[in-house]
């Protein structure tokens, strides 16, 4: 008789601890009646009948997914080996289970193949300089092809762009020539700039005559510093004038005798 009571207390109770669910904060559970949808539940304590209710739990945390190196062609034909890592989480846990098999999964093919598709259209100098204009990119794309899916993209990170050995070498040489080239362009412009300086110099001594006498006494001053044994003797341009008119005149003073002497 008591066992014939004990069966039912037995299999109801049972059958409650089969239909108490406890979900922590993070994750809630799209519960099914009878194979359609009926409502979203948690957190807390969740009641499931089993046999007529079926629950799926999705975690409402931020997933960081590594995405795998894909062999990239980048718009100036170099191959490069790039891979990333992805940043999202489910906000609409009824359209992560039911607009898509694996949401994870899913996830993970779309970036891959939106990873490709986006470095494909730019060239290596823009993948290694603008690695931040890139990831905008390609987390604006996945968001928007996952949003349908009740998935938010949070950020998209490119973390390693490997090259072959000879495309490095062909990078270092681009580099010393650019540097090359940048040294030569700043001395010629300060050949420019000193050429420039210099006619002014020279512009200010043929207005001042005084002023090519002090620049001469300062060469002189620099050149006494110095431990040679060479001897300079200043002598004043203007003597050389005076020997050269002097000279003139004489000239123009005798022609004749010059002749008479030949």
């Amino acid at each position: 008789m008591i066992i014939s009571y004990l069966v039912p207390v037995v299999l109801v109770v049972m059958l409650i601890a089969a239909s108490i669910r406890i979900l922590p904060e993070y994750k809630r559970g799209v519960v099914f009646f009878l194979g359609r949808y009926q409502k979203v539940k948690g957190p807390g304590l969740v009641i499931v009948i089993p046999a007529i209710q079926k629950m799926e739990v999705v975690d409402l945390r931020v997933i960081t997914m590594d995405v795998p190196e894909q062999d990239v062609i980048s718009r100036d034909n170099v191959t490069v080996k790039v891979n990333a890592v992805l940043y999202f989480r489910v906000v609409d846990p009824e359209k992560a289970i039911i607009q898509v098999e694996n949401f994870t999964q899913a996830t993970s093919q779309l970036a891959q193949t939106t990873l490709r598709s986006v470095l494909g259209k730019h060239d290596l100098d823009e993948m290694l300089s603008e690695r931040d204009k890139l990831n905008d990119d390609i987390q604006e794309i996945i968001d928007t092809q996952t949003e349908a899916w009740g998935i938010k993209v949070a950020n998209v990170e490119i973390k390693h762009v490997d090259l072959d050995e000879s495309m490095i070498r062909a990078i270092a040489r681009q580099a010393e020539a650019e540097r090359e080239r940048r040294a030569k362009v700043i001395h010629a412009e300060g050949e420019l700039q000193a050429s420039k300086k210099l006619v002014e110099a020279a512009n200010v001594m043929q207005e001042n005559s005084a002023a090519l006498q002090l620049r001469y006494l300062q060469t002189m001053s620099d050149m006494s510093n110095k431990n040679a044994s060479t001897i300079v003797f200043p002598l004043p341009m203007d003597i050389m004038e005076a020997f050269k008119d002097m000279k003139a005149k004489h000239t123009a003073a005798t022609p004749g005798k010059t002749q008479d002497d030949a």
